[in-house]
């Protein structure tokens, strides 16, 4: 089916259909093409992120896709009743080993030197007001079922934590705060090209793909703390080798000034695993992923004290110049 859109909507032949990690590709004439439905997004926001792509791409970047406009000259086309866009990647296989943390460096900079205004995809200055809105409407949830009877296990600890990781946001929050009055950011801290989600596989497992439909633009420190958030869950027993590494290699291209680190370590205090647990599994029908929640929500739990130790080494763990730079850690964790 995916062949035929090809064909008749972009008069381009494919060889194969291939299943890339979460996307549907086809290949030929070695190019990969990546078939993606817009989720929400308009016109005027895949536009912006085009523009996005073709100055990474003018600044050298060669594993960004190229936005396919279709015969009728649209970024988004309709077939058989739905919407789709296409991107053309070069077939390049992604090396066993690299430096990601010299390589997300490098994307940075790029994205830091976009020309033109970014409007739609903006997330600079809206942690505060994000993060307050979540809150907000996990407390209603929590507030509705505090004198009911929980109707499963996953109601039981969501009621029995919630009060918690309240606490553990309005620190975040505060922290955050704090930062945008105490500390001064610099040219460094302008705006790039981030992800939602910047994780060890963002870029793809065997081929490198920088899916423009990852991306939003923001502080860099978002990607660094994701990435983090991500290789601490994924083994909370060895990751500190890899995370002092990672850092190591960004700064050697980037050095993060003290407001990066800060609003780094504002987006880790920020329980965004508990937030996406919970908010995911009251927005699923499907019992086979109620259960998976629950399993996951259970583990957090156990590891909440493991995570504030985490969060207590974090600046020493990451190689952070916390005297040079007065990075300060708050109070409740210094205790520990």
């Amino acid at each position: 089916m995916l062949q035929k859109l090809l064909e008749n909507q972009y008069g381009i032949k494919v060889e194969e259909y291939l299943k890339l990690d979460s996307y549907d590709a086809l290949r030929g004439n070695g190019w990969l093409y990546l078939v993606s439905k817009p989720g929400g997004k308009e016109e005027t926001d895949i536009s912006e992120l085009e523009k996005i792509a073709v100055h990474l791409r003018n600044f050298g970047d060669q594993h960004v896709p190229v936005f396919l406009s279709s015969k009728d000259g649209n970024l988004i086309t309709t077939w058989e009743q739905n919407k789709y866009c296409v991107l053309a990647n070069k077939q390049t296989e992604k090396p066993q080993k690299i430096k990601l943390g010299r390589k997300l460096a490098k994307f940075h900079e790029r994205g830091r030197n976009v020309p033109f205004q970014i409007e739609r995809t903006s997330r600079i200055g809206q942690w505060k007001s994000l993060w307050e809105k979540r809150l907000e409407q996990m407390e209603k949830v929590w507030n509705g079922q505090l004198f009911q009877t929980p109707e499963d296990e996953f109601e039981k600890m969501f009621i029995e934590s919630f009060p918690y990781y309240l606490g553990l946001t309005e620190n975040a929050i505060q922290y955050l705060v704090d930062t945008e009055i105490d500390d001064e950011p610099m040219d460094f801290d302008a705006g790039t090209v981030c992800h939602e989600r910047f994780s060890k596989n963002s870029w793809g497992r065997n081929y490198y793909i920088k899916n423009p439909f990852d991306w939003v633009f923001d502080h860099r420190s978002r990607d660094l703390a994701e990435w983090t958030r991500e290789r601490y869950f994924r083994n909370n027993q060895t990751y500190d080798q890899e995370l002092k590494q990672f850092f190591d290699e960004y700064q050697s291209i980037a050095p993060l000034s003290s407001f990066s680190w800060r609003l780094l370590y504002a987006r880790l205090l920020f329980p965004l695993h508990y937030f996406e647990c919970v908010e995911n599994y009251y927005i699923t029908r499907s019992e086979q992923d109620k259960k998976l929640l629950e399993e996951k929500l259970s583990k957090i739990l156990r590891q909440s004290s493991e995570y504030e130790q985490f969060l207590g080494g974090f600046y020493l763990l990451s190689g952070a110049p916390i005297k040079r730079l007065n990075l300060p850690l708050p109070e409740w964790l210094m205790v520990k």
